[in-house]
């Protein structure tokens, strides 16, 4: 079947700026919870100050939970732009991406419920007393583990997503091929080393575990500032069903 061309519309724009947005202010709540407000509060190998630190700042402690629905939100924002723009190009893997990156807004949300559970049993003085010092440091340090669990099996779904992303966005020529080019490849080269991990842990000391999504999380931050200031470009290729 023979492929035509068609034209970006407004609504296809306006998605591209809102996917842009929709990255990069939720990311910026997370990263405020992640390394801002809960950064001197989790102390590796330590439960029982961790359980103290945490304590004296339920206040700050509650405020990164409240930063972490707010970027959750933001995820199923930026996966609906997403799948406008994405859309005419290939629907069938634009649905695909989205709801690949629906299981990743789960598992944030399932984080969510982990540090919820740290906070209700750290709140709560009935908690300490029935379950004693050393069982409610257990509970926490396992709420703690699950965080971790969560997000890389999140992250596994996040990176087959944008794994598909990224050949939608080389083949629909809406964005520079060698950007798009570099998406897909720090895509498909995060899912390849979630899905070690998830198999093997000890792969973290073969990659770091940093390694793992910051080239991803750098095109995604340098993509979400094309969109917002360039905005799509050219004219994309209309979807299989469009073909003649």
């Amino acid at each position: 079947m023979a492929e035509r061309s068609k034209i970006i519309d407004a609504t296809q724009q306006t998605a591209a700026r809102v996917a842009g947005f929709a990255y990069l202010i939720p990311v910026a709540f997370v990263l405020a919870a992640n390394f801002g407000l809960r950064k001197g509060l989790i102390v590796s190998g330590d439960a029982a100050e961790t359980v103290r630190r945490i304590t004296e700042a339920m206040p700050q402690f509650r405020l990164s939970i409240v930063f972490d629905v707010v970027y959750s939100v933001g995820v199923v924002a930026l996966l609906t732009a997403l799948y406008v723009v994405l859309r005419p190009v290939n629907r069938h893997l634009a649905a695909l991406a989205t709801l690949l990156k629906l299981v990743y807004s789960v598992t944030a949300l399932m984080m969510v419920l982990s540090w919820q559970a740290i906070a209700h049993l750290l709140a709560n003085p009935e908690y300490a007393q029935a379950l004693g010092a050393d069982h409610l440091q257990m509970l926490v340090k396992v709420n703690l583990s699950a965080t971790m669990d969560e997000y890389y099996v999140g992250l596994a779904f996040w990176a087959l997503s944008a794994t598909v992303i990224g050949w939608l966005w080389f083949k629909s020529g809406y964005v520079p091929k060698a950007l798009a080019l570099v998406g897909l490849v720090s895509a498909a080269w995060c899912a390849l080393c979630t899905f070690a991990y998830i198999g093997s842990p000890a792969f973290s000391h073969l990659v770091n575990l940093w390694w793992f999504d910051t080239p991803l999380a750098i095109f995604d931050i340098t993509l979400s500032f094309w969109l917002l200031f360039k905005g799509l470009r050219g004219a994309g290729v209309a979807d299989e069903s469009s073909a003649a």
